[in-house]
């Protein structure tokens, strides 16, 4: 442009000189050239403009995807802005690699797959570096196959590797089939770090530990094996032997023919013959290093020993095909029998208790391993001698069907051998703290009823019985705690057999459940067990656990002992251990993996120490020795030891020297307390914390002393002591309308107490009966009251209300009272009210989770279980995945598009040959889709399908025809069958009137489930609506008033009157009222229109009309003759229509429109066309022209009396006001008066004188204390005071007092100005005190 400008300068028109024009064309060639290198510049600066804005770069690095447009493009299974968490499917198939959940914390609701895939029947190895999952709640899941119908392996939650690293082996699973599936799941609570695991195919173990080579096998091709360096032993050559040749030749040898042990001599033991017989120090071995095949690994199972034979009964497995019912060990041989039982053999079992008597096993109670309600109240018996089993047939069941329970039979004072069952969980009655007993000769059940201390029982509790003293001690649990919270304990109880007393003892300071213990000279022994709490107050306890605790019996005293010091981790829960011979022996349990090892415990020796002083310094396990030297402790606690206990009968029943107070609290028994009680016998109020002790309705309603709080959900005592209140309420209507309506009799738990406790195997665990009908009644749940021995006498109950109470002489029928003002009988507040169905008899996910947080609904095992109870409920991880609220299609064939069907771990997806996203979701694995080896009738149970035999089958989804199986990815194109794909995955056109990237949704207009092939239907909203929902087809109408699924309805309830289905609704407005209509709510954004009817009240009147709005609108007025003109077309008459505007003002003249002669005349006013949110306003009023008289003077005389009274009321508190004021300044003045300082004032007296003229001359003060202002002040003077007639004061008496006055000193005489003038003369100044005149 410069170029140009300046050649039009040089040359302002055409023509001139050779120079000129050889000037020109060079400007013009640079011009060219300059225009021509700009033209290049803007084309680079446009391609690098449009290069930039493609390559954008994101705000954030994207870990698994790509950056597009500033945006994260996630590969496939990853999802996150950043594409940095795991949500979806993967197959790995090169040799080696890893997984992980992504490189940030996983996230809630996380489902990740990861399918492995090696060659035919190869060995995978799985090495966890590195695991951190929220305990118990998510979970990694491997599966030995191409499914989880596969057999499981292994369950991974928790700190399975920790942080810092400790001398714990990195744990490794391995696969045997080729293929290895993971499934990952998180819940919706916590998300910790995740994941990192390391796989291989045909690998070593372990990489030989670093203590040999690998190798590979020449009798199979592909396998390798670990060639272990000397002194090395094991698979993985991780396990040292020999070490120092055991000590040869003194203290024995190196035997390399069998499985490479030291064999010690008889002088030395230990598993390096480094140790003499006896000895001071405890030691660990594995008396086997290679378990048998026959020790299936189990969890939760139950062991005792009998004849030197450790004998193991149920347990928890992953797989049930190779499951045996009852093993037995043998502890010197170090060899296991899998023991073929005859008899009727009970189902496999879990979470049940065993007790040995003489040669039986008594086996109570646990979990069974099929049905929903699967919680077993059966006794068997299992003959030693013989290896059979029996059931016991009871009379009257056991009061409670209990899992997680403990047992003992001991023999009571009077000889009977009874069985003691201890807590447990019941899934109907929640966590049990009741004791059951068992009497083995008469074959019968009852509940004990225990003093001292009231306990809170639990699940996964361990206790040992001491014979000697009768006592049984029980430790931890997972249980009930204050506030509807859940959670393990440190708890120690100790249960006299005879005095059937509990006492509180010493914490562990360590909470646990599924630990074991064991009772060993003199010592209770805790090993493992699940010991991380809550997620949000865990500090880094692991969920197995290899914590060894020690509690001193006779010192009430815990001592953490070294854990073992084994070659590879033994932590674990949810193992056994039992005693023999001085030893303790650990069997199973879960890390992840179910276990199969034996670990032996050997305590120091008491004979070992050869004086007082090292056998009282050797520690817990050495307890019989100690009891000699020791003298009885006496503990001093300190007041906060003894708070924590709430109640009496526990502060009472402790080992910390507490007292219960007069004002309910517990404090130390060397505090001072005016009243305390030191004896839990004379405690009073037990029935209070017994019935807070009880964790839900079901438990609460047996309970004679206890009644169900529902708001506040929590068991609490009854009012009063032993009364028994049946409350009545007649329901009556005050306006001659006095029917009987309901009577209503409810028996509170005195009626059990006192008359039904023989028959209470008849009656369910309600509270009372129900008058249904005057001739039938019924239990409070309403089921019929069937009990023909118990009736009411002739006459009883009558229909009016009535109190009554059930007389304990009266014992041929009930009786009821009418109701008198007898003090004795207690009326209840609250009528009594049945409990919820327990979350175990739900049978469906929609019924179980109809209360929200209430149950949860399992929907790989088809369970419903108390939200209390999940951890609990599934503590190996049987739960594939819960619900609490949506629930999801119970099985593959009810989920309709891939998408959702890859989401399910157990479902892959049939496509059909059409290739447009139809297809069919069913149970499946990689290789295909899988049906049952032998069908079972009736529901399928996919947790028993997995012990089961789950084979392909290609036919439900053959190639040959056309069907294709995806199982890690679906198809590409994924149009729901309404159109074709172009590129592979673009929806070309989607018809059958469907819209949406995938069709998967109805256009405007239309409802329905297009997916997967599904129809689209027109909204049926009789022309008040363009759209419906999308799923249920209710329309959405667009006239405020109009409502209905189908727009058919008016909301008469809300003063809309008409008939949509041949017209429209109207708002019927009032005369003289201005109507507010606020449109603003979401639900109001489809209204476009509302219509208003008036009808004129005054025929001689006018009607003016105004609306304003705060949108434009369409507006439309039309008059009738009658208010039914809207539903009929042609009768209406236009007066006006104007569009867009937001104001409207009109009148409508009487004389016009005649409103006396159409006494029904209506006016409709259409206001259509709006946006919302809109406020619109609208008013019809009829006025007279003429202002009325009598109006105005009753409205000026009301306006009139109304200002004279606010003008009263003010005037009224003006006046308080000031004598408030008055009030206050007399009181400050009193105060001023009474803080005045004080001084000394130095008075002569004269003895004798003239009494009389002292009396008739004007006393004079002695000093004077002006206030402010000089205008009041506070004299003293001085009194004389009477004397006896001889003139001398009386004994004791100085016959003169001194006085003081607050005197008015503006009204003194001349005199006494003077006088105090002269009085003041040799003062500087007056000293004023802060005061107020008066």
């Amino acid at each position: 442009q410069e170029a140009q400008k300046q050649e039009n300068k040089d040359n302002p028109r055409p023509g001139g000189t050779g120079n000129q024009l050889r000037r020109a064309r060079t400007w013009i060639y640079l011009d060219v050239r300059k225009s021509f290198l700009g033209a290049l510049i803007f084309l680079h600066l446009v391609l690098r403009a449009d290069a930039s804005a493609a390559h954008k770069q994101c705000d954030k690095s994207c870990f698994s995807g790509k950056c597009v447009n500033g945006t994260c493009v996630c590969d496939h299974g990853w999802d996150g802005d950043q594409c940095q968490h795991c949500q979806g499917r993967f197959k790995l198939t090169d040799l080696s690699g890893s997984l992980t959940d992504g490189p940030v914390n996983y996230k809630y609701k996380t489902k990740c797959t990861w399918l492995i895939e090696g060659y035919p029947n190869t060995e995978l190895r799985l090495r966890f570096n590195h695991f951190a999952t929220e305990c118990s709640w998510d979970h990694m899941y491997v599966f030995d196959g191409d499914s989880v119908y596969a057999p499981l392996i292994a369950v991974f939650s928790g700190l399975v590797v920790p942080e810092t690293r400790r001398n714990e082996s990195i744990p490794e699973v391995m696969t045997t089939s080729g293929y290895a599936l993971l499934h990952f799941f998180s819940d919706a609570a916590y998300n910790l770090t995740g994941f990192n695991i390391f796989y291989s195919i045909n690998s070593c173990p372990n990489n030989c530990s670093g203590h040999g080579r690998c190798s590979a096998a020449s009798s199979m091709a592909g396998r390798v094996y670990c060639e272990c360096e000397e002194y090395w032993k094991g698979e993985a050559c991780d396990i040292p032997y020999c070490k120092h040749n055991c000590g040869s030749p003194d203290h024995g040898y190196c035997d390399l023919t069998g499985e490479k042990l030291c064999v010690c001599n008889d002088s030395w033991q230990g598993p390096d013959c480094t140790l003499p017989v006896p000895s001071t120090e405890a030691f660990w071995v594995l008396p086997s290093v290679k378990p048998s095949a026959q020790s299936l690994g189990r969890a939760s199972h139950r062991a005792l020993v009998h004849s030197g034979l450790m004998w193991v009964v149920g347990g928890y497995s992953f797989n049930y095909s190779n499951y045996h019912m009852v093993l037995n060990y043998n502890l010197d041989s170090s060899t296991w029998d899998a023991v073929a039982a005859g008899g009727g053999t009970p189902l496999n079992r879990y979470g049940h208790s065993l007790a040995l008597y003489k040669d039986d096993i008594y086996m109570f109670g646990g979990k069974l391993e099929a049905g929903a309600y699967n919680i077993t109240d059966e006794m068997w018996v299992f003959n030693i001698p013989g290896r059979t089993w029996s059931p016991r047939k009871l009379g009257p069941p056991p009061p409670y069907a209990v899992e997680g329970h403990t047992a003992h039979v001991v023999e009571l004072a009077d000889g009977e051998a009874v069985m003691l069952v201890f807590f447990g969980y019941s899934p109907i009655y929640s966590y049990i703290n009741k004791v059951q007993e068992y009497n083995i000769r008469s074959n019968s059940w009852q509940v004990v009823t225990t003093g001292g201390a009231v306990v809170q029982g639990g699940y996964g509790h361990t206790s040992v019985y001491e014979e000697a003293s009768g006592c049984v001690y029980v430790h931890g649990g997972y249980k009930a705690l204050s506030s509807n919270k859940y959670g393990l304990v440190d708890h120690l109880y100790r249960y006299h057999v005879n005095k059937k007393t509990w006492l509180v003892l010493r914490e562990s300071g360590l909470a646990r459940y599924l630990h074991s213990a064991v009772l060993l000279s003199g010592a209770m022994l805790v090993f493992g067990g699940n010991t991380h709490n809550d997620t949000s107050l865990s500090n880094g306890a692991k969920c197995f656990s290899t914590d060894f605790l020690a509690y001193d019996i006779a010192c009430d005293r815990w001592t953490s002992l070294p854990r073992p010091g084994l070659h590879r981790d033994a932590n674990r829960f949810g193992h056994s251990a039992v005693v023999s011979n001085g030893s303790m022996y650990i069997f199973g349990g879960f890390s992840g993996v179910l276990l199969n090892d034996v670990l032996a415990y050997t305590p120091p020796s008491c004979r070992a120490f050869l004086s007082p002083a090292s056998c009282f310094a050797a520690g817990p396990g050495v307890q019989k020795c100690q009891n000699n030297i020791l003298k009885q402790l006496e503990w001093v606690f300190s007041d906060e030891e003894c708070f924590r206990f709430p109640d009496c009968a526990s502060c009472t029943s402790n080992t910390r020297g507490c007292q219960w107070c007069e004002d309910r609290k517990c404090i130390s028994a060397s505090s001072n307390c005016t009243v305390s009680v030191k004896d839990a016998s004379r405690c009073k109020r037990r029935e209070e914390q017994e019935c807070f002790r009880l964790a839900n309705c079901r438990s609460c309603s047996l309970n004679i002393n206890c009644q169900w709080e529902p708001q506040q959900q929590e068991c609490q005592a009854l009012p009063g002591e032993e009364t028994l209140h049946i409350s009545t309420q007649n329901y009556t209507e005050s306006l001659g309308l006095l029917s009987f309506v309901l009577s209503l009799l409810t028996f509170f738990k005195a009626f059990k107490k006192y008359f039904l406790r023989p028959y209470t195997h008849c009656f369910s665990p309600w509270v009372g009966l129900r008058k249904i009908n005057v001739s039938y009644w019924g239990w409070e749940d309403a089921s019929p009251f069937t009990n023909t021995s118990l009736r009411w006498l002739p006459g009883e109950p009558s229909d009016s209300g009535f109190c009554a109470y059930l007389e304990r002489a009266q014992m041929a029928g009930l009786k009821a009272n009418p109701c008198t003002s007898d003090s004795s009988l207690f009326r209840p507040s609250k009528i009594a009210r049945p409990c919820k169905t327990p979350c175990a008899l739900r049978s469906s996910c929609a019924n179980c989770t109809s209360q929200a947080m209430e149950c949860m609904w399992c929907g790989s095992t088809q369970r419903c279980v108390d939200s209390s109870a999940y951890v609990i409920s599934f503590p190996y991880g049987q739960c594939l995945e819960w619900q609490t609220q949506d629930c999801s299609a119970l099985n593959c064939s009810g989920l309709r598009t891939c998408a959702e069907c890859l989401q399910r771990a157990e479902c892959g997806w049939c496509g059909d040959p059409s290739n447009t996203g139809r297809g069919v979701c069913m149970e499946g694995s990689y290789r295909g889709p899988l049906k049952p080896a032998h069908p079972r009738p009736g529901s399928r149970d996919r947790g028993r399908l997995r012990d089961g035999d789950m084979v392909v089958d290609h036919s439900l989804c053959s190639t040959d025809r056309g069907y294709n199986w995806a199982f890690v990815q679906c198809p590409a194109c994924q149009c729901n069958g309404h159109s074709k794909c172009v590129n592979g995955s673009v929806c070309e056109f989607c018809g059958n009137l469907t819209a949406g990237s995938h069709c998967q949704s109805c256009m405007p207009g239309y409802y329905g489930d297009p997916t997967n092939g599904g129809k689209c239907h027109a909204c049926k909203c009789n022309s008040h609506a363009n759209v419906c929902q999308a799923n249920t087809g209710k329309c959405f109408c667009t006239t405020k008033g109009v409502k209905g699924d189908q727009c058919q309805l008016c909301d008469s309830e809300n003063r809309y009157l008409g008939n949509p289905l041949r017209g429209t609704c109207y708002y019927n407005l009032l005369i003289d009222y201005q109507f507010t209509f606020s449109l603003l709510q979401e639900d109001d954004r489809y209204y476009t229109a509302i219509n208003f009817m008036a009808t004129p009240e005054q025929a001689n009147k006018n009607l003016d009309m105004s609306i304003n709005a705060s949108n434009n609108f369409n507006l439309n007025i039309t008059w009738s003759l009658s208010s039914t003109a809207g539903t009929i077309s042609g009768e209406e008459m236009p007066i006006i229509v104007r569009t867009n505007i937001k104001e409207h003002k009109d009148s409508f003249s009487c004389e016009k429109f005649n409103f006396k002669l159409h006494h029904n005349i209506t006016f409709f006013v259409y206001v259509s066309n709006f946006s919302w949110p809109i406020k619109i306003q609208i008013a019809f009023s009829q006025h007279n022209s003429i202002m009325d008289l009598v109006q105005f003077f009753v409205t000026f005389f009301s306006c009139f009396l109304s200002l004279l009274l606010v003008a009263a009321v003010v005037w009224k508190v003006k006046q308080t006001c000031w004598a408030s004021r008055r009030r206050e300044q007399l009181m400050r003045e009193r105060q001023q008066m009474a803080s005045r300082p004080f001084a000394s004032v130095a008075v002569e007296l004269e003895v004798g004188g003239n009494q009389e003229e002292l009396l008739q001359g004007v006393p004079k003060p002695i000093a004077m204390e002006p206030c402010w202002g000089s205008r009041a002040g506070v004299l003293t003077v001085l009194l004389y005071l009477p004397r006896v007639p001889s003139g001398i004061p009386p004994p004791g008496q100085s016959g003169i007092a001194i006085a003081s006055a607050l005197v008015d000193t503006s009204q003194q005489r001349v005199l006494d100005f003077k006088e105090r003038g002269l009085g003041l003369k040799h003062r500087k100044h007056i000293v004023h005190h802060q005061g107020t005149c008066v």
